[in-house]
């Protein structure tokens, strides 16, 4: 049984591990700064315990650090690394703030803004869900136009070609419209935005875990994400649009919430009151979900979706409101798409992703066990994905560094595709009669007049088609020997395309993949029990298809979802599920799903769903940063000034003590006082009354202060450089206590480490108090010092590691 055990706590200090000191002697800021780190800023880098008796003065530190060898002070963590959390990631204000501005605010204006704010949410996930499901519309109508005038004119020239021996004609055409179309993508993601790269699932999951992932939800990437999904697709790249429509919604549900955009520098003067980050996390959730019941025509998926992979934040009136966002999202599609396809009102392009109608979909009972030896097929396959792919990036990160070598490779890539695409085309001679072509483009290449090639109807279409075809065929329509070879093909193009710097989802080279390998499963069994009714390949493609995917990305519930209403079946599913169960358990004995080794090898402090096992007997003295820097309830402006200048902090107590400060044991027995609670400040409320002090007069606050003046500035608080403070201001007094929040959560210092996890998870937190027997400050919790303890669980195995946190990760 592994025990989890607190471990000696020290700081990181240029690279080296040093003891923790708490200074014993009052010491200045910028004096504290250089002698003692404090990380209950999420940005500061690992502080542990050391026990104060063991220095006796400030000194000590100093004569450490210079002890220390040359060799150790440039020691570096190596690229690739899982086992550490960058610093750099901040956390997000999930918190409410309940300074007396806003209970002025709210009681000033009672029901009427209850009412207006709970109408105005409404109105703003309709909106959500109209707009995203356009942007999804403007997607998938670029794909098939740029798609088939791409194909019909390879068509034209294999088929000429293949009687004249020109082939290299159709082959440089081919392989030049995937370069041009991908480096228009690959240059967008690469020099413009790069936040845009992938499908973005696994930067919308930190976010709404409570992570600041920079550039993520704003209009720019949007642009960037569409042009540059289009291009991955139309450049046969081995990516789909169904990811990349989550990243979309998000980024279109935070940009309507706020009513302004500041890329494009406008401000509409609408859903002011909305501008906090606990607010916009709630509109991004309905986002997320409406993007995925646009992509699969599944709104109860999206929900689920929202609900399994991202949200740290739930209730009932969410629930309802995102299922309203995806519910109409999934209409709008549906009902635009139809009536572009010259079915109007008849509603039968219900998502991006159309699986088709299955006519029959009936299972035995005794295939259960059939299908959980294909989940445990996709678990095994998934696995393999995502250790190759995580071996893949790791190489990337640490040679591929250059822009211009990221634009080379995605160009290698798409030139690659249309190389091995040929090649099989050529000399694969798989034919079948023509009335069963899957595709609008069959090609006959050396096939018989009246058929055409099977395999060229593999490639000459988009992947979402692929999938269909698979699904649906004939019985007879492909071989095993060229579904195994196209398995094996797709499945290691799969594996490079994912971590490209371009745009482009993981769904649908799974489902391809699974789908191929399924169907094959399906054709072995048709070969072994030729006469059973129960043998339909087209069936087993689809549990393939459902296996492979749910063993790279691990999703269970959400999945199962989505697949039963795409394929519009609830009768099947049952075995969808035990698959889906079966691909995980088998996946996760070997590692984790791929978004989260991309979440972990980016450093982003994620906070788990539930605090380490075996840890109760950890307590808040134990892993809680220190020293605090604090603040009075009415302290000078040149003090201000000077803390922020030379600390990174996000968050400041407002104690009744002194600026210097003097030991003092708190009441527990451990730990330095530094004054008794009196609320908390954030770093942005301060630099916004710097920004305002021309309504200050002397020591008393000339006029009231109001909350908009706090939300114009959000998201995006200038930093204290940028903030002009006149000389003669200095010496003035700023009330803090208006502004501040006067009753911020706190643990005693003997809580324990699973009860400040689930607080600090449930709650959003980004900064918690920690407090000794008499209300009095003795340190800090934050995001990095709980997301530092990580559960792992490989091959039967289980435990807990300390991840390191560092202020930049070096090569």
């Amino acid at each position: 049984m592994y025990v989890f055990q607190a471990k000696e706590k020290s700081t990181i200090y240029d690279g080296v591990v040093l003891p923790q000191l708490v200074p014993k002697k009052t010491m200045a800021i910028k004096e504290r700064m250089n002698h003692a780190n404090s990380n209950y800023s999420d940005t500061e880098p690992l502080v542990r315990e050391e026990d104060p008796e063991d220095f006796d003065d400030t000194n000590s530190l100093e004569n450490h650090r210079h002890s220390v060898s040359k060799s150790q002070i440039t020691e570096s963590i190596v690229i690739g690394s899982l086992n550490i959390i960058d610093s750099k990631f901040e956390s997000l204000d999930y918190e409410t703030c309940e300074n007396s501005l806003e209970i002025n605010e709210q009681t000033s204006k009672g029901y009427k803004l209850v009412v207006k704010k709970s109408l105005a949410r409404w109105f703003i996930f309709l909106a959500i869900g109209v707009l995203t499901a356009f942007v999804g519309i403007f997607i998938d109508i670029s794909i098939e136009e740029l798609s088939n005038l791409k194909y019909s004119v390879i068509k034209r020239y294999m088929d000429d070609c293949s009687a004249n021996n020109c082939l290299y004609i159709p082959f440089y055409i081919w392989t030049g419209i995937n370069v041009v179309t991908v480096i228009i993508g690959s240059l967008l993601v690469t020099y413009v935005e790069p936040i845009a790269l992938g499908s973005g699932i696994p930067q919308v999951k930190c976010y709404l875990n409570g992570v600041k992932m920079p550039r993520i939800v704003r209009i720019k990437t949007l642009i960037v994400k569409t042009i540059g999904v289009i291009s991955s697709v139309v450049g046969g790249l081995a990516g789909g649009k169904e990811g990349p429509m989550i990243h979309a919604g998000a980024v279109v549900a935070a940009g309507i919430s706020q009513g302004k955009s500041t890329t494009l520098k406008r401000d509409f003067g609408v859903f002011a009151y909305f501008r906090e980050d606990h607010e916009k996390r709630d509109f991004v959730s309905g986002g997320a979900a409406a993007g995925v019941a646009a992509a699969f025509g599944a709104p109860v998926g999206g929900v689920l979706f929202s609900l399994e992979e991202g949200a740290s934040f739930w209730n009932q009136s969410l629930t309802w409101r995102i299922f309203f966002a995806s519910i109409v999202s999934t209409f709008t599609l549906n009902i635009v798409l139809s009536a572009y396809h010259g079915h109007p009102g008849e509603l039968t392009y219900s998502g991006l992703l159309n699986f088709g109608k299955f006519e029959s979909l009936n299972y035995e009972l005794f295939e259960l066990v059939l299908f959980v030896l294909m989940g445990a097929i996709g678990g095994l396959l998934g696995s393999l994905f995502n250790y190759c792919n995580y071996k893949l990036t790791v190489f990337r990160m640490r040679y591929i560094r250059a822009k211009w070598l990221k634009v080379v490779e995605a160009v290698t890539v798409a030139a690659f595709s249309a190389s091995i695409a040929m090649l099989m085309i050529y000399f694969l001679d798989e034919c079948n009669p023509l009335g069963q072509d899957p595709t609008k483009y069959p090609l006959q290449m050396y096939c018989g007049d009246g058929e055409y090639n099977t395999i060229g109807a593999l490639w000459m279409q988009v992947p979402e088609a692929s999938v269909r075809s698979l699904f649906h065929d004939p019985e007879g329509s492909q071989n095993m020997q060229t579904l195994f070879l196209f398995v094996v093909v797709y499945y290691l193009l799969s594996i490079w395309t994912y971590g490209l710097s371009v745009s482009a989802g993981l769904f649908i080279p799974c489902l391809l993949t699974g789908a191929a390998w399924g169907r094959l499963f399906g054709i072995g069994l048709e070969s072994l029990f030729p006469d059973a009714e129960w043998v339909m390949p087209g069936k087993y493609a689809l549990v393939g298809a459902a296996a492979h995917l749910g063993g790279v990305v691990r999703m269970t519930i959400s999945l199962t979802v989505i697949m039963i209403e795409a394929t519009g079946n609830i009768s099947f599913g049952l075995p969808l599920m035990v698959t889906l169960i079966t691909a995980k358990w088998v996946g996760d004995f070997f590692n984790e799903g791929i978004y989260d080794i991309h979440i972990q090898l980016s450093g982003v402090p994620l906070l788990a769903w539930e605090p380490p096992p075996l840890s109760s007997n950890v307590r808040a003295h134990a892993f809680m940063s220190y020293p605090v820097y604090t603040l009075q309830p009415i302290e000078t402006v040149g003090h201000i000034v000077d803390l922020l200048k030379n600390t990174t902090f996000n968050g400041f107590p407002v104690t009744d003590t002194e600026h210097k400060i003097e030991p003092k044991t708190g009441g527990a027995g451990r730990g330095q006082s530094f004054g008794r609670l009196r609320g908390l400040i954030l770093r942005s409320q301060l630099i916004v009354l710097l920004q305002n002090l021309s309504v200050f007069e002397g020591d008393v606050l000339s006029c009231d202060l109001t909350p908009h003046l706090f939300r114009n500035e959000y998201p995006r608080y200038p930093t204290i450089e940028e903030v002009h403070v006149p000389s003669e201001k200095s010496g003035c007094r700023i009330d803090l206590r208006p502004f501040m929040s006067q009753s911020p959560y706190t643990v005693s210092l003997v809580a324990s480490l699973p009860r400040i996890f689930r607080l600090f998870r449930a709650l959003g937190l980004r900064h918690l108090i920690v407090v000794n027997d008499y209300n009095e400050v003795v340190g800090m919790v934050t995001r990095k010092d709980l997301a530092r303890y990580r559960v792992w669980k490989h091959r039967g195995h289980m435990g807990v590691e300390e991840l390191r946190v560092l202020e930049k990760i070096q090569g």
